[in-house]
């Protein structure tokens, strides 16, 4: 009996003695499913499993419904992984008893809100638009991921900490038209708030510590990453950064080349920051009806795929290095990213 009550002692000594994360970083390859991976292997590299995230250690699948559909869109799926709640389809990180369009639900607290909480540094990164629904879910709650302007404005206007401090991505003109047809200047709002909203990554002063830039297009991802780890990791407390790199394939080429190029960031970013007190998260929200059907291996991958322009309900891989990243393994409910992120900060949900 008492050589179990000491082996129950060590073991409990030994979970808690986990080291836990100072810094998470979230990296979203908005539609890069399975089969979106292995065929950005093929075209990149020739051969399978040449992507840096094939390679790590800690993997699991995750499961990417919504709370009514089989199949989500990224509203829902972000939604999921950044607050640990599923909702519906449209829905930017507002509860399931929201309708989309004309009915808020609760505002669900995000990965991102608990952080500013805990005196955290904040980034969102994107090369789609900065309001669209997946950087949305880190800072919004809507109840139509459509509503840009109104998305946006809400940079301003944090409920926890003083908000996202680096905030990079794109879509500049359609955010200020939808922000001015919904009745809000974003020039006055940000002129009122000390806040730019710079035009593009040259335009940022050396010494700007909290820099929004809103590019009209083609953001220089990587160049954007190293500059907001710079500022970032300045914070003693730690951050929470998250950066998606769109892998749509419903033009072939163009997704598979941005998977690519996603994988030799993440590389990089792997080289350059302590894998020891910072968790580096790799997911998909989503699926794509992307599917590699024959061909030879002499020849391009291209010939041999078939894609139909849809998401698919299919599980997505989620592949951890770091602090927590043990707890990456096997089948995984979105939600529970949320959770593997929580827990390697050592936070509670409140």
């Amino acid at each position: 009996m008492l050589r179990k009550a000491s082996l129950f002692l060590l073991l409990a000594g030994g979970l808690s003695a986990q080291p836990k994360a100072k810094n998470v970083i979230l990296l979203l390859a908005d539609a890069g499913g399975i089969p979106t991976l292995n065929a950005a292997s093929a075209f990149g590299y020739g051969a399978p499993q040449r992507l840096y995230v094939q390679s790590w250690s800690h993997i699991g699948l995750s499961d990417t419904s919504t709370a009514s559909e089989w199949v989500t869109d990224s509203a829902a799926g972000m939604t999921a992984i950044v607050t640990g709640q599923k909702t519906h389809n449209g829905v930017i990180s507002q509860g399931p008893d929201s309708v989309r369009g004309s009915k808020d639900g609760a505002a669900l607290k995000t990965i991102l809100e608990y952080a500013e909480e805990h005196g955290l540094s904040t980034g969102v990164l994107t090369n789609v638009n900065i309001a669209d629904a997946t950087p949305a879910a880190c800072y919004a709650h809507v109840n139509d991921r459509d509503k840009h302007g109104e998305i946006f404005s809400q940079l301003f206007e944090p409920r926890f900490g003083d908000g996202v401090d680096v905030v990079m991505g794109v879509g500049r003109a359609e955010v200020f038209a939808n922000a001015r047809a919904a009745g809000k200047d974003l020039d006055a709002i940000s002129k009122a708030k000390g806040r730019p909203v710079y035009e593009s990554l040259a335009q940022v002063p050396a010494d700007a510590k909290r820099p929004i830039v809103v590019q009209e297009a083609n953001i220089d991802l990587p160049e954007a990453a190293r500059a907001a780890i710079a500022r970032l990791k300045s914070n003693r407390k730690g951050y929470f950064l998250m950066i998606e790199w769109d892998a749509h394939t419903d033009n072939v080429e163009r997704g598979l080349t941005n998977l690519v190029g996603f994988d030799k960031l993440i590389r990089e970013i792997a080289a350059t920051v302590n894998l020891k007190d910072t968790l580096l998260l790799f997911t998909a929200d989503h699926s794509f009806d992307l599917r590699l059907q024959n061909g030879l291996k002499a020849d391009a991958v291209t010939k041999g795929l078939r894609m139909n322009d849809s998401h698919t309900g299919e599980e997505v891989l989620v592949a951890a290095q770091g602090p927590g990243s043990q707890r990456v393994n096997g089948f995984l409910p979105n939600t529970g990213l949320f959770q593997i992120m929580m827990d390697a900060y050592g936070w509670k949900p409140r």
